[in-house]
């Protein structure tokens, strides 16, 4: 059997093994790892199946593939194992059955990231199983806890065995490749090579505790909501990077629409789908996501907690920090729970080469750009080592497929046909054929 072969079913077995990440620790992707484990031994492929020091189910897999000696370092293929929860009553199909329905694999990881987990092993088991090399040495990492910042993930991996990617100049993995079609002649593909950073922020309010009858000098819950109700009508100035800047004007070309640095909001009204994609990228964000408090209607509770999900420009984590700052006052206690730094690449050198000419030879219309991804992944870990990280899942995907709805998303689903394209895309960059 092979890579196009197997892909799906690879995706829709690893779908159905629960790996979800609850956050504060709580989540268990050792069985998706040993699965991985299976798959790599079948092909005689060695690796290590490893978890932090009081965290055995956090399992991650590392593996290496000789190449044929090139001179360009390895590159590091990486995908988290883990996903998000879901409410199961408001899903078409059960979250972990990896069902196959219109053409479709669905279930929870099937866009984030169990997708891009299975081509890579079913391109790796092929490489294999045909003796073929890749040119380059590979590196697969397949990891824990991306979905709550990576603590137990990548970041240990990079703090603790490091030796793993001391040659890696590259890095490929998540949220990026899938395709947008604009008309007959022209299809983009979205290449994640910036991506914001993250400020994870639990914020305590302290009052005085006492009968709910009663009028506190302090009410813990009135004063909090007041901050957090600050946070979440505030919306940060508008500020394009160079990688926002660059896609939203050869969109404008694209499209025939006009551009304007200063207000990007006409042109984001355009785009369909991609707005959703884009438009949190030319600003920073804050929004309040948790509120805790209390027990009992009638006792006023001496704290309130609430949770803030903080998102930073590459440059503006400073000005980030000074407006929250600000909208809070110095009435609170803040304690940060993740910070993630941003990251931002080029859109340059021999790794877009390769992926542009790997799109191209399977799909004549194709044309890459590059974009910025608002929320984060496991390369604010792998970036700190110096690797170019590329977020890059090849998916050419219907014309109208609202892909990005889908991340963390209901009825999360990803078309077999796009699955065995992506296959082919990822065995000619991992192979050198253009």
């Amino acid at each position: 059997m092979n890579a196009e072969d197997e892909v799906a079913q690879l995706c829709s077995e690893l779908i159905q093994i629960d790996s979800i990440n609850y956050g504060d620790g709580l989540g268990d992707e050792r069985l998706t790892a040993e699965y991985v484990a299976g798959k790599l031994d079948e092909v005689a492929v060695a690796c290590e199946i490893i978890a932090p020091p009081g965290h055995g189910k956090r399992t991650s897999l590392l593996a290496r593939i000789p190449g044929t000696g090139s001179d360009r370092g390895a590159l590091l293929l990486h995908g988290h194992l883990d996903v998000v929860p879901f409410e199961e009553d408001n899903w078409s199909v059960p979250p972990l059955s990896g069902e196959f329905r219109d053409g479709c694999v669905w279930g929870r990881g099937a866009v984030d990231m169990k997708n891009m987990d299975a081509m890579v092993l079913a391109v790796v088991r092929d490489m294999v199983r045909t003796g073929r090399r890749p040119e380059r040495d590979l590196v697969l990492a397949f990891v824990a806890d991306e979905e709550a910042g990576g603590e137990l993930g990548a970041h240990w991996l990079v703090e603790n065995r490091r030796e793993w990617f001391e040659d890696c100049t590259d890095a490929i993995s998540e949220v990026g490749g899938f395709s947008y079609t604009i008309g007959d002649n022209l299809r983009l593909y979205l290449v994640q090579t910036a991506e914001k950073g993250l400020s994870w922020m639990q914020i305590r309010a302290r009052g005085v505790a006492g009968h709910g009858s009663m009028l506190p000098d302090h009410n813990a819950v009135a004063e909090l909501a007041e901050a957090v109700a600050r946070v979440g009508r505030h919306r940060f100035p508008i500020h394009l990077t160079d990688t926002t800047r660059s896609l939203l004007r050869d969109l404008s070309s694209f499209l025939e629409l006009p551009f304007d640095a200063k207000d990007p909001e006409p042109l984001l009204a355009q785009l369909g789908p991609m707005a959703r994609l884009i438009g949190a990228s030319i600003a920073n964000t804050a929004n309040p996501t948790f509120m805790r408090a209390g027990q009992k209607v009638n006792v006023i509770p001496g704290e309130a907690v609430a949770m803030i999900d903080g998102r930073f420009l590459p440059g503006q984590e400073e000005e980030f920090d000074r407006v929250m700052g600000e909208l809070l006052g110095d009435a609170f206690e803040c304690e940060p729970i993740v910070r993630r730094p941003a990251v931002e690449t080029s859109f340059d050198g021999p790794l877009i080469k390769d992926i542009s000419e790997a799109l191209t030879a399977e799909d004549p219309i194709a044309h890459p750009l590059p974009y910025m991804l608002s929320a984060g992944t496991d390369a604010k870990s792998f970036d700190r080592l110096g690797m170019k990280c590329v977020g890059f899942t090849p998916l050419r995907l219907p014309s109208d497929m609202d892909f990005s709805s889908l991340f963390h998303g209901v009825d999360e689903r990803v078309p077999v046909d796009s699955l065995q394209f992506g296959v082919r895309v990822l065995d000619r960059l991992l192979s050198g054929r253009s």
